[in-house]
């Protein structure tokens, strides 16, 4: 029997698609392992993000309403996780792979001298080692098969590869856990990117331009495409270093991990970092000159023209 602990991110008071996404990896964990699946949200004056983590499938939500939590610290964060897992005997603890995630997880880790597994796309149960898991390496080239022999598993989960469970209706317990807040570290601030656009990890239509487009006014081509589609907008690594796009729009291996129902990807070779980072799309459309780009491999549908010529004529036809 094994229980797992999801701890579910939230911005701005509502809960992320990823910690939906990452129930459906605890799923497939309790298919295997049995056990329960509990939600555990951090936060204050955030009912709303534990009524919403109630109906993500889960068995049970353990939600921790303090000043502790009222903006994100590591230092605050890792400890109180690793109580609860203690507490309801959790011998997996997941998060999604997002930044945060990857900031604390390790924390936790150390805290229940547990063993740690990142960026896992797969739960599978191995004929000689049980429970087990699947994560790419060398930008997704390759993927490699992980078992932990520790008591308990931290993990980071890619949510991208696992689908939402369908919505139930779970009750919202309070763990008796001590929380106390960390006097080696102070919350400064957050400065957060605001857009009336989908958040980029969430979208399910995602527009992504390259270094092709050869400017950043370039990009108000995309935009405007972006608006009749109710798009987020991605940038490859190079449009990104080339000043065309901000940083929080990259997608790629050292940018964001997306997986929309549809990405179109515009004036973008496809180089195999940029690929890590999206080619798990439902359907991919690649716009380019070069028909020998190595985007158009992983595309569904391509087309071999100038992006400038293209991109309007698209957004003139919706």
């Amino acid at each position: 029997m094994s229980n797992v602990l999801i701890v579910a991110e939230h911005l701005n008071g509502e809960l992320t698609k990823s910690s939906a996404q990452a129930v459906g990896f605890a799923k497939d964990v309790v298919a295997i392992t049995g056990g329960q699946i509990i939600g555990l949200v951090l936060g204050s004056g955030t009912q709303g993000v534990a009524d919403a983590m109630a109906k993500t499938g889960v068995d049970k939500v353990a939600y921790i309403d303090n000043p502790a939590f009222e903006n994100y610290l590591a230092e605050n964060y890792a400890p109180a996780v690793a109580a609860v897992a203690k507490e309801v005997g959790a011998t997996v603890v997941a998060t999604p792979a997002s930044t945060t995630g990857r900031d604390y997880m390790p924390r936790v880790t150390a805290a229940l001298d547990a063993g740690m597994i990142s960026d896992v796309i797969e739960v599978y149960n191995d004929s000689e080692h049980g429970l087990s898991f699947k994560r790419p390496v060398m930008s997704g080239n390759l993927i490699c098969k992980e078992t932990c022999t520790a008591d308990i598993t931290c993990v980071t989960v890619r949510t991208t590869a696992f689908e939402a469970p369908a919505e139930g209706s779970a009750n919202i317990e309070t763990p008796d856990v001590d929380v106390q807040a960390a006097d080696n570290a102070e919350f400064v601030a957050f400065q957060q990117v605001k857009s009336d656009r989908p958040q980029l990890t969430d979208a399910d239509v995602v527009i992504s331009g390259g270094r092709g487009l050869k400017s950043k006014e370039a990009f108000g081509m995309l935009e405007e495409l972006a608006d009749k589609l109710n798009a987020a907008i991605g940038a490859s690594r190079a449009a990104v270093d080339s000043g065309y796009a901000p940083n929080d729009w990259q997608v790629g291996q050292t940018g964001k991990i997306v997986a929309p129902n549809l990405y179109i990807a515009v004036a973008i070779s496809g180089a195999i970092q940029h690929l890590a980072g999206m080619k798990g799309s439902k359907y991919i459309v690649a716009i380019n000159t070069d028909e020998e780009a190595p985007i158009f491999g992983v595309a569904d549908y391509g087309l071999v023209q100038d992006a400038f010529k293209a991109v309007p004529e698209l957004t003139s036809k919706l």
